[in-house]
């Protein structure tokens, strides 16, 4: 299974590596790219149920957790 963020989604992404120099010249030998999302293996503490999850969460799943709480987030995500 791909890692992703239990929150928002996130996973990884493939897109286009260019430098200066390919840009100029019209010739692209870089291929593509996995661009990989800011996974992040946390524990979490949910007071509601006085227990904690291990979930992979992204930085931003992170900051939606701060904003919303732990309880109301992971159960929104199916987590719970």
């Amino acid at each position: 299974m791909a890692r992703a963020c239990v929150i928002t989604g996130k996973s990884t992404q493939v897109g286009g590596r260019y430098s200066n120099r390919t840009r100029a010249t019209q010739f692209n030998p870089s291929g593509k790219t996995r661009r990989k999302a800011n996974l992040q293996r946390r524990r979490i503490f949910i007071p509601e149920l006085n227990k904690t999850v291990l979930v992979d969460v992204s930085v931003k799943g992170l900051r939606a957790i701060k904003k919303r709480g732990a309880y109301h987030s992971l159960k929104k995500a199916g987590v719970l």
